[in-house]
């Protein structure tokens, strides 16, 4: 299953790169990232950073965030976070719009692993079952993750019972979106 993960996100991901180089004439932008080191910068213009997808250069493991909660997390997820470095991605999953979340460098690797453990906490004080995120939408109050139960990837409302059932796992979520541009300020270069 992870091997089937990385290989859909490498998949999507040289979509979403070919999407921007033939609508845009150049690799992804994004104006949440300049002046962030990563290797995935390649050329800064104006507010925006220019992007390409790298190799991921740790260990791909999630190790820190199982050893904090004393839990076992599905694999997929440790493949979807560990497979390359990438700045986020805007995409359309049926209908809906979201921002697939990818790792930026090994510093925002560290950050993520927090943020999981942060989320997977969150969860447990409710009495929820464990989730992990990945990736946004434009309302506040929903995110897109996969249950670390089922392995299936559902639309939820942190700190809230009801979820939407939205793909059987990540690889099949991944061969269903489509980039997304939209109207973003990231388009503008």
């Amino acid at each position: 299953m992870m091997q089937q993960t990385a290989d859909a996100l490498r998949d999507f991901t040289a979509r979403y790169c070919q999407h921007w180089q033939q609508h845009y004439g150049h690799a992804p932008a994004s104006a949440d990232l300049p002046g962030v080191p990563s290797p995935c910068a390649i050329e800064e213009r104006g507010d925006c950073v220019l992007w390409q997808p790298q190799p991921f250069s740790l260990p791909p493991s999630l190790e820190a965030v199982e050893r904090a909660l004393d839990i076992q997390l599905q694999p997929s997820i440790t493949a979807f976070y560990t497979s390359q470095f990438a700045g986020d991605m805007q995409a359309r999953y049926a209908q809906r719009k979201l921002t697939l979340l990818q790792v930026w460098s090994e510093e925002d690797f560290l950050r993520l692993q927090e943020n999981l453990i942060g989320h997977l906490v969150m969860k447990r004080r409710l009495k929820l079952p464990p989730t992990l995120f990945i990736a946004t939408t434009d309302s506040e109050e929903e995110i897109i993750s996969l249950s670390n139960l089922s392995g299936e990837v559902i639309l939820e409302q942190p700190g809230r019972k009801n979820v939407e059932f939205l793909a059987q796992n990540i690889e099949i979520f991944l061969k269903h979106l489509q980039p997304f541009m939209g109207g973003s300020a990231d388009n503008a270069l």
